[in-house]
């Protein structure tokens, strides 16, 4: 890997970590609940955005290696948060939340495919009218 796309990804990343503590601050204060809404609430957008990212990125020769580098694996690696919500679902479970810790679970892992998969169709549609 190139010192190019290492700079590009780690730059990225760090605008996707403000872009999540920013985020998952904004959701979680508008929709407070025992259900960490923040961290699902960016797991969405982010899987939503890589799946329109990726369905640009087959259609577009204009962005580079190292564009492409820092939008995929720079700012929506940082923005999505795997490990805070394997934590949070952890911790519901612990404390006796075993409903709840299901229902984050679900929705984190099935919303983000479904939110992937819409953002792919939806820019492959616009590409392919």
């Amino acid at each position: 890997m190139s010192w190019q796309t290492v700079l590009a990804i780690g730059s990225g990343g760090f605008i996707g970590a403000i872009l999540r503590a920013y985020l998952n601050g904004l959701i979680s204060h508008r929709v407070p609940h025992e259900l960490p809404f923040g961290t699902l609430g960016v797991n969405l957008i982010g899987s939503f955005i890589m799946g329109c990212l990726i369905a640009y990125f087959m259609y577009s020769t204009l962005l580079s290696v190292h564009l492409k580098s820092f939008l995929s694996t720079g700012i929506l690696g940082a923005l999505t948060t795997y490990s805070t919500f394997a934590i949070e679902s952890f911790l519901l479970f612990e404390g006796g939340s075993i409903a709840l810790a299901f229902t984050n679970m679900a929705l984190n892992v099935f919303g983000s495919v479904i939110m992937a998969g819409s953002g792919y169709y939806l820019v492959n549609s616009l590409f392919k009218s």
